[in-house]
């Protein structure tokens, strides 16, 4: 978390925006439950103590649990009911999930217990909260969710911690059972009434929360990629003719329109188009990795857009089976719990990254073949033959553009039923959402070479002046450890200190600093 205390994110009973998750999973912000979702939880709450009152069983009150819901539950046995949920459900495996994912999915469980909708009691809404403000992370791994009936295992594992059982970390990072760290905290374990431990893992968080942050990381990096785009067509010397608006706009598609006013605005003011901006018999029609940038890059923008306003409607949603009918007095199953549309658009996104990252490595290698590059010396090297300059930069782009492709297998297409056949139909977005995380970290590699590259096939155009917004990006990464043309060296830090400066927006920061914000 950062060292700096963020300010605090107000859990209410309407939706969350997208910046406050982020400012919760990775800004380390605290979060506080408002007045209003305190009262929304107890009205929940009554109704859920009058059905477990009831004789007629209620199913997640007084019943057990999927396949075994037809059982009726003493009620004296209904809290055991609970812990027996939580431990059995808590089975995951593998490596640990990274602490802004599970961080993320324990406000978006927060968030659903602040509609009013699950019948928790406000002192388990309250611990949830306090968990999330003292840096307490429970341990979450890799594989135990289908996206379906919610993210189980993961949400299970964390409602563990909450009964301060099982591992956490604390907000130092250190790993340590759940009891110690809340006693550390001078927080107290809950123990789980009637309905609670279903509604602390019955929601779609785990698979909302990755795309809540893959959408925030991709439109950072479909910009950048707009930026190193507009470094290769200047640096190979390739022509901004195509990216008029008057052409952009015979084909009406949004993102594309967007995408080539970047390009136009970044190669503004270029000594180096300049240079052969009237050589119209030798340069009719550039190859197609840099004419069709804007195309590629637009639809990937409109593609993240949708998948923003399927996470907009989620953020909106209260995920829980059974859900409380607060004006009814009922609680009633439903299906909302299933991952599909989320599933669908995390694969989605996959895809994105693949194609982008595969037009980047194309841009890239045409500045290393000298029948492509226009006077550039082969694979931008100092001596060559002597010196391999580039070459194997762009060998490590194509290896994680291979990678991309698999990825971009979509996993929402896969079902395995479950649960004695109860649950015989599952999303498995939990897996499309971990698949795209890689994929975003493959894609701001792939990008990173592309500036790399773009950045040094600049500098060997000189005396030509690059564009104002060109330049700064050029500057920016010779401050930073990414060396300009000379012999051999180390590649992999420059490499690494390309990819952090993508990463952190750094570029976006020096390009939008020099000619304003990029669309």
């Amino acid at each position: 978390m950062s060292s700096e205390r963020a300010a605090a994110v107000t859990v209410d009973v309407g939706a969350l925006a997208p910046e406050d998750v982020v400012a919760v999973a990775r800004g380390g912000a605290p979060v506080v439950l408002s007045e209003a979702a305190l009262a929304a939880i107890d009205r929940a709450r009554a109704v859920v103590e009058e059905l477990a009152a009831a004789p007629t069983p209620a199913y997640g009150i007084s019943t057990g649990f999927g396949a075994l819901a037809t059982r009726h539950i003493p009620t004296d046995m209904r809290a055991q009911l609970q812990r027996s949920l939580v431990r059995s459900h808590a089975a995951g495996s593998g490596p640990e999930v990274e602490r802004e994912v599970v961080r993320a999915l324990m406000l978006l469980r927060l968030s659903t217990l602040a509609t009013g909708r699950t019948g928790v009691r406000r002192e388990t809404a309250q611990l949830l909260a306090d968990l999330l403000s003292h840096g307490i992370t429970p341990v979450v791994h890799e594989y135990g969710s289908l996206g379906c009936s919610g993210d189980l295992a993961p949400l299970s594992h964390c409602a563990l911690a909450l009964m301060g059982e099982g591992s956490v970390r604390d907000a130092s990072g250190a790993l340590l059972p759940a009891a110690d760290a809340l006693a550390a905290a001078g927080l107290t374990p809950v123990e789980l009434e009637a309905k609670e431990g279903l509604a602390l893992i019955n929601g779609t968080d785990g698979m909302l929360g990755m795309l809540v942050m893959a959408v925030a990381d991709l439109r950072r990096l479909l910009r950048t990629a707009d930026v190193a785009a507009a470094m290769s067509v200047e640096a190979q010397m390739g022509t901004d003719r195509v990216f008029a608006a008057e052409l952009q706009a015979l084909r009406p598609q949004v993102g594309q329109a967007l995408s080539a006013a970047n390009l136009t605005a970044v190669l503004a003011g270029s000594g180096v188009m300049a240079s052969h901006r009237e050589d119209k018999f030798h340069r009719v029609q550039d190859a197609y990795s840099l004419r069709c940038s804007p195309q590629v890059h637009g639809a990937a923008r409109d593609t993240v857009e949708h998948a923003a306003t399927v996470a907009g409607r989620e953020l909106a949603s209260a995920i829980d089976n059974p859900v409380v009918l607060v004006e009814e007095g009922r609680v009633e199953s439903n299906g909302n719990f299933h991952g599909a549309p989320l599933g669908y658009v995390l694969d989605f996104l996959a895809i994105v990254a693949a194609d982008v990252a595969s037009i980047s490595e194309r841009r890239t290698d045409r500045f290393l073949d000298k029948t492509r590059s226009h006077d550039l010396p082969p694979f931008l090297a100092s001596d060559p033959g002597v010196d391999s300059g580039l070459m194997i930069a762009q060998y490590t782009q194509a290896a994680i553009v291979s990678e991309l492709k698999r990825l971009a297998v979509p996993a929402s297409v896969d079902s395995i039923p479950s649960s004695a056949m109860q649950e015989d139909h599952v999303s498995m977005g939990w897996n499309a959402a971990r698949k795209l995380r890689r994929s975003v970290d493959g894609l701001t590699r792939v990008v990173a070479v592309e500036l790399l590259a773009a950045a040094r096939a600049l500098d060997l155009r000189a005396p030509l002046e690059p564009a104002p917004a060109t330049a700064a990006v050029v500057a920016l990464l010779r401050s930073n450890g990414v060396d300009g043309p000379g012999p051999d060296r180390h590649l992999a830090p420059e490499i690494e200190a390309a990819v952090r400066l993508v990463e952190s927006g750094a570029v976006l920061t020096a390009v939008e600093e020099v000619i304003g914000d990029l669309a």
